[in-house]
């Protein structure tokens, strides 16, 4: 198997592009299942199905308690409770999934505050120019992207930024386990957020009347983005360079707009596109540009 980069199997293409698919239209996903659950009861339950059964058959690596506590609950309550409460009413699928990808610059920033890494050139203009879409989207702020539903959407960004500084720093190579494990540690903040602030009434109700979509959706979740999505993407990584492999997550928002315009209904205007192009050409820029170095510099 070619391990060079030069040359992508065609199975293995269509199997990044099945992953960022799921990734992307997970956003609507969410935004349907929102209707017959509570945010954070959801993201409880999503966080419950993946770490059961699955840890009974994966292995936990060897990591500190410390590393995957920190991590579940950055991800869980920090990420994904935040990102759930903003879609419910207060941010369109289609622009929670071009938001949230903003989690790169925030990873950057905090190697730079940690480990006093430098900014490289293509990397500010990177962050001017994704900069420069999120500032579209507050100018043009209506019911699809409320203030509250940025700021919560920037704070689920900023945790999952957060979270990808944990997972580094802990030198692992086995991200589902990881991801698999620290799902204990975001199950309780989350439930005892959803007690505080939905009620326990709320809970059992919603659990009583939940119908099968919403399960699904659950599912979909747990099983769909965290252990088909990581353990994929982790085989994908073990047989080819992260250049061969990385540049199509770029599709992720692409994916969650057109699936929220085409499922939701949801209107995407000139500047809403505008936007998204912006954001995504400076992540563009981040990902590729040292790409394109590297193979300057190959003899």
């Amino acid at each position: 198997m070619d391990r060079t980069g030069h040359h992508l199997p065609a199975s293995h293409l269509l199997l990044a592009l099945a992953i960022v698919a799921v990734w992307g239209t997970n956003f609507v996903v969410i935004r349907l299942a929102l209707d017959e659950l509570p945010p954070l009861l959801f993201a409880t339950l999503r966080f419950t199905f993946a770490f059961l059964p699955a840890a009974f058959f994966i292995r936990r690596p060897a990591v500190r308690w410390r590393s995957l506590a920190a991590y579940g609950v950055l991800i869980g309550f920090g990420q994904f409770g935040m990102l759930y409460i903003a879609m419910r009413g207060h941010i369109s699928p289609g622009l929670a999934s071009l938001v949230v990808q903003s989690q790169v610059f925030f990873t950057i920033g905090l190697a730079m505050l940690v480990n006093r890494e430098r900014m490289r050139a293509y990397q500010g203009l990177a962050l001017l120019i994704a900069t420069s879409g999120i500032a579209l989207i507050i100018l043009h702020g209506d019911a699809s992207a409320t203030p509250l539903g940025l700021l919560l959407t920037l704070i689920a960004s900023l945790s999952w930024g957060c979270g990808n500084h944990i997972a580094k720093a802990s030198g692992t190579s086995d991200m589902l386990g990881f991801v698999v494990w620290a799902s204990l540690f975001s199950i309780p903040p989350l439930f005892a957020a959803s007690l505080v602030m939905e009620g326990w009434p709320a809970m059992t109700q919603a659990v009583a009347h939940a119908g099968s979509g919403a399960w699904a959706a659950v599912l979909w979740q747990s099983v769909g983005n965290t252990l088909f999505g990581y353990a994929a993407w982790g085989w994908l990584l073990s047989r080819h360079p992260a250049a061969s492999i990385s540049p199509t997550a770029l599709l992720v928002p692409i994916f969650g707009m057109g699936t929220s315009a085409l499922v939701l209904g949801e209107a995407l205007p000139g500047w809403k596109i505008g936007a998204a192009a912006l954001v995504i050409g400076g992540l563009a820029i981040n990902m590729l540009w040292p790409m394109l170095l590297r193979r300057k510099a190959a003899p």
